[in-house]
């Protein structure tokens, strides 16, 4: 892994529902287990990343704040978590109206990259977990990071709008940030018993091809009880499928980087 500062990964995907949030939680736990001094940017307006992690009624500033205020900075609203080696920036929902609020500003799509400047250096890893939309929030996220994480949902409209997607960032590769990479693409929410499974898995190959992880994260009960108690998958049930394929797939994420 490169650096401190080097590694900021968006979680994106404008469809909803597809595991963005819950591998957001479960990736940057993961590098937070291997010793990686890591944070989670709470980007979405729905702050389930940061209610997985923190008591949102004990929280006076989110990332909202940072970004439009000039008083308050990012180290003011970064909070410790639970678990070693991990914080998380929060977020609340008055970030829905953040797009509103930075109409016809010059800087508007380099907000978070700016405010990122002065602490990345705290991190071996920053994970931001992107609202379900291509909007000013999304765009912030890919100008600021070094990588893309792409999780499509093993059903059968998983490509629907990724194209899309894959637009947005070639947009912000062309201009704000020529250095975006997509790291890969996991898949979802996968039932290997199913033959539509295994036909969806062939069908992103054949658009993604070696971008897609060998890791798949598999449908599980405990993946989706596990944020209700304010834990990772790996704090939850350490022994479940879940914890083993987010562990696995950290480790491919960081041979990537």
């Amino acid at each position: 892994m490169p650096d401190r500062a080097d590694v900021i990964i968006s979680i994106a995907n404008q469809k909803g529902g597809v595991g963005k949030t819950t591998t957001a939680i479960n990736l940057s736990a993961a590098m937070a287990l291997r010793g990686k001094r890591t944070l989670l940017i709470d980007l979405d307006p729905q702050a389930n990343s940061t209610m997985s992690y923190l008591d949102i009624t004990t929280l006076t500033h989110s990332v909202y704040d940072a970004i439009l205020d000039p008083k308050i900075v990012l180290a003011d609203i970064i909070k410790p978590t639970a678990q070693a080696n991990l914080w998380v920036a929060p977020s609340r929902i008055a970030l829905a109206k953040l797009e509103g609020r930075l109409v016809g500003e010059l800087d508007a799509h380099f907000r978070l990259k700016d405010r990122l400047s002065a602490v990345k250096g705290q991190f071996d890893a920053i994970v931001i977990d992107c609202p379900p939309a291509l909007g000013l929030l999304t765009v912030n996220a890919l100008v600021a990071s070094s990588h893309l994480l792409i999780p499509i949902q093993s059903s059968y409209f998983a490509l629907e709008g990724t194209d899309d997607l894959l637009e947005t960032i070639e947009k912000v590769r062309s201009r704000a940030n020529p250095e975006l990479q997509i790291i890969g693409v996991v898949i979802t929410m996968h039932d290997k018993r199913t033959a539509l499974a295994r036909d969806i898995r062939a069908q992103i190959d054949k658009v993604f091809g070696k971008k897609v992880f060998k890791t798949v994260i598999t449908k599980s009960v405990r993946l989706e009880e596990s944020p209700a108690y304010k834990e990772s998958i790996f704090a939850f049930a350490p022994d479940s499928s879940g914890a083993t394929e987010y562990y696995r797939l950290c480790e491919e994420v960081i041979d990537r980087v």
